[in-house]
């Protein structure tokens, strides 16, 4: 295989991404480009699950920008992921129709076990002595859980609450009310009991990935609570520590936790509803410890089309 340049665009329900990586032959890849811009598409969806106008037509002034970014460096190669907030929208023919009108974008909607499987590879990658443990990532409208032992996965599931929708059902977002937080504890937990893997991985750790979480280690390290050089990925947090923190957050004023070091201010008002998936799985698994991953969905992406490659010169 030459080396190619592949763009990949993650539409989520928080974020839009786009990383640019040159695939070399030898099964390694290296990052040309990488943006964020905080879209919000799940803002207000509500229980009808319908995509709101506002939320829409910024990400699509995200994404054009996005595809100009593509024609400038020059890729053909595209992959266009979308999750949660496409994925149960009501009106996601009619988003992604015109998203491909404005943007000139395909987008293919992941199925949660799709989405689960990703996270899995892209773990697997970057935490190989990471044996046994229970993955979460957790997004704005979903989080994908994956436990494995042995470095293999037992199930691949979506379970539909993140740190947006959670925030807007249990009014999370300013001045939070504890009987809220005991609420929102009671219905995940009963979600997670739910899942048949739960009781065959107690005390194994927990594996996070997504923004919420990303929040969760550098106000840790802003804490000092503990020390990493540089990047987050692979370290590890005892499990009482999250606690520490959500329960200090958590009596803190949305306009407090804007000034929260290691915070971004526009997760604000979704970092309570964002740690709660976080903390209930700890308290289901007693679990002991957590380790945080920088590799996700897109790493994930990429290992699969390592592999394809792989099947295809067999």
């Amino acid at each position: 295989m030459q080396d190619r340049k592949i763009a990949i665009i993650d539409l989520g329900s928080n974020s839009t991404r786009l990383v640019i990586e040159k695939l070399h032959s030898n099964e390694t890849y290296t990052e040309i480009l990488r943006v964020k811009e905080d879209t919000r598409l799940s803002q207000n969806m509500g229980r009808n699950l319908i995509l709101q106008e506002e939320p829409m037509a910024r990400t699509i002034k995200v994404l054009q920008k996005y595809r100009q970014k593509i024609e400038d460096y020059e890729v053909s190669e595209v992959y266009a992921i979308t999750t949660a907030a496409v994925r149960s929208a009501k009106n996601q023919a009619e988003f992604l129709e015109r998203v491909k009108d404005e943007t000139k974008i395909s987008f293919r909607v992941l199925t949660g076990q799709e989405e689960a499987h990703y996270d899995f590879l892209g773990v697997r990658e970057a935490l190989p002595d990471v044996l046994n443990g229970v993955i979460l990532d957790t997004g704005g409208a979903s989080v994908e859980l994956i436990p494995f032992k042995n470095g293999q996965a037992l199930a691949e599931v979506s379970v539909p609450f993140g740190a947006v929708n959670l925030s807007e059902r249990y009014h999370l977002a300013d001045t939070i009310d504890a009987a809220n937080i005991e609420q929102a504890n009671v219905d995940i937990q009963a979600a997670y009991r739910q899942l048949h893997f739960i009781d065959d991985c107690q005390n194994l750790p927990v594996i996070l990935l997504g923004g919420a979480n990303r929040s969760l280690a550098k106000m840790a390290e802003e804490k000092e609570l503990v020390y990493h050089p540089k990047a987050l990925h692979g370290f590890m947090m005892p499990a009482n520590q999250v606690g520490e923190i959500f329960h200090q957050i958590a009596q803190m004023s949305r306009t407090e936790r804007e000034h929260l070091a290691g915070l971004e201010k526009n997760r604000a008002d979704i970092i309570i509803s964002g740690l709660l998936p976080v903390l209930n799985l700890i308290s289901v698994l007693n679990a002991p410890q957590v380790i945080f991953s920088e590799s996700g969905v897109r790493e994930g992406l990429i290992e699969s089309l390592f592999e394809e490659k792989e099947q295809i010169n067999d």
